[in-house]
């Protein structure tokens, strides 16, 4: 993603201002866990660029993520979702986001927060990893595996301890950002 003296390679603004603005900040909203979750598993196979490109048509697809919009969405809204060439379509994760937002409604019923609930797997707290250079940064940790197997549990999809991982990241709940580097 980042070259290993933490310049960004090439012109590609969007994706620089993701890493410097958002990538490894606490996040403790809802609606913006419930977009990141969302466009992890819809990244599951792809790179993070394309799915990042993509990202205002999911939020217009997706209702703004609106979990209690989405969890009423019927066949008809998950075929029209399938016709929509400005996100992926791809019916196993518009099929699973559905999914998801049902049992993110039902953590949120029995937690309070989805907040509450997710921050757990890290204590409250973001871990600090500041890896030196980028093949230090690990896919997965304990933390993510735990956290899949519960998302699991309670009835999630594409929560594989991977994506739990780049989650937790994206939500600041790991924070990977290389020693020295200047996000902001």
């Amino acid at each position: 993603m980042i070259n290993e003296d933490c310049s960004w390679p090439g012109e590609d603004i969007l994706m620089r201002d993701y890493h410097d603005i958002e990538w490894g900040k606490p996040l403790h909203d809802d609606r913006k866990l419930f977009e990141f979750m969302t466009l992890d598993a819809f990244q599951a196979g792809l790179s993070w660029r394309t799915v990042l490109h993509k990202r205002e048509n999911f939020r217009r697809a997706f209702d703004n993520f609106d979990v209690d919009e989405i969890a009423q969405y019927d066949e008809s809204r998950i075929q029209e979702l399938m016709l929509d060439a400005s996100i992926i379509r791809n019916q196993s994760k518009i099929r699973a986001t559905v999914a998801n937002a049902i049992a993110f409604q039902k953590i949120k019923k029995e937690f309070g927060t989805f907040d509450t609930y997710i921050w757990q797997f890290t204590n409250g707290k973001t871990i600090i990893n500041y890896p030196i250079q980028n093949s230090e940064i690990v896919c997965k940790s304990t933390e993510s595996d735990a956290m899949s197997k519960d998302l699991i549990i309670r009835g999630f999809k594409f929560v594989g301890s991977t994506i739990c991982y780049a989650f937790m990241q994206a939500a600041g709940m790991v924070n990977d950002h290389l020693k020295g580097c200047n996000y902001k």
